[in-house]
């Protein structure tokens, strides 16, 4: 999924003006987005001037903002700000620390003190893929450091490195607290225990294909559900447009200036969605019933990240709840029939 399509023209060159030293070696509207320093069509253009970019966001944008002031004023705001950044952005651009000091009061010397401590922190842009590979005593003993070393000749980078095109960022730790099952590596939150050097290539094999990635038709826990609006209980369902061989959920949806349509999988477990315009990953989406246009959120805040569920009617009874956020997994569903 891509970010929001923002165009830019000359006069972004006034705002680069105010950008923060750090963009200053980039071109064009470069000089003001925040992704320019994980971006590979900037690397591959690094010469030309860009003032047209679908992945274009700037340092200022709301969002960056909203990650900010949803916690002032909390305890323990500055770390809950750093968190949320994080996983927005995959790392701590320079221009958040700032954001959040100015928002705070704190000095940006504390700020940078906090991300510099937690190692969950990175000033710098990680891959798609973060490797963290233990080396914690009972690892380091059964060959941890053998194993370390096939993951840098595999990927070309030294440890605590990213590879050139951003996909996997190798890293180290101390201990992950699974020392009977040791070595372990981690991949993007799934441990894999008893590691041996012979294994690093189908472990990397299986992050590029995915270690979330669904088999629609072989697991018995998806299934598929019909839905109906919880306003005026029109069927959302859509036999003329199948998302893996069963009719779609039919559904509006708006994010930022965009305003469409959309359509999900009906299958209770997958996550496929198609849609009119490319959505942000991590995106807000708000959706909207087709026929009474009603917005379709409900009363639920997701479990998972914070964002508002959206809910619909199960034929048969009951309501299922899916999270609006565009790679949050959050669902739930409830077959009580309670009324929402």
């Amino acid at each position: 999924m891509q970010p929001t399509k923002t165009r830019g023209g000359e006069p972004g060159a006034t705002r680069a003006a105010q950008a923060p030293a750090a963009f200053g070696a980039y071109r064009g509207i470069c000089s003001t987005c925040i992704h320019a320093p994980t971006c590979v069509h900037r690397m591959k253009n690094a010469e030309v001037a860009i003032w047209e970019c679908d992945l274009f966001e700037s340092y200022e944008t709301p969002r960056l903002y909203e990650a900010v002031e949803t916690h002032l004023g909390r305890r323990g705001a500055i770390m809950a700000m750093l968190e949320e950044i994080q996983s927005k952005y995959g790392y701590l651009p320079a221009a958040a620390l700032k954001v959040i000091a100015d928002k705070t009061g704190a000095s940006l010397v504390d700020i940078y003190g906090v991300a510099t401590f937690y190692k969950f922190f990175s000033l710098e842009p990680r891959g798609e893929h973060l490797v963290s590979v233990c080396l914690g005593t009972a690892c380091h003993v059964r060959n941890g450091p053998a194993v370390v070393g096939e993951f840098e000749r595999q990927l070309g980078v030294a440890a605590g490195e990213t590879t050139p095109d951003r996909e996997f960022t190798l890293d180290t730790v101390a201990c992950l607290g699974a020392c009977a099952l040791g070595p372990i590596v981690v991949v993007d939150g799934h441990y894999f225990s008893h590691v041996s050097p012979t294994k690093v290539k189908r472990i990397l094999k299986r992050a590029r294909e995915g270690l979330d990635k669904v088999e629609v038709k072989k697991d018995k826990r998806i299934f598929p559900i019909r839905v109906n609006c919880p306003r005026c209980n029109h069927s959302l369902m859509d036999p003329e447009f199948e998302i893996e061989d069963y009719p779609s959920i039919r559904v509006t949806m708006s994010f930022g200036g965009e305003h469409g349509w959309l359509r999900l999988s009906s299958l209770y477990g997958s996550y496929s969605v198609e849609s009119e315009y490319k959505i942000p990953q991590d995106a807000v989406v708000n959706f909207f019933c087709p026929h009474c246009h009603a917005e379709l959120r409900g009363p639920a805040a997701c479990p998972e990240c914070g964002a508002p569920m959206v809910s619909m009617i199960v034929r048969g009874g009951g309501v299922v709840q899916i999270c609006s956020r565009l790679g949050c997994k959050g669902h739930m569903l409830d077959v009580n029939g309670v009324n929402i």
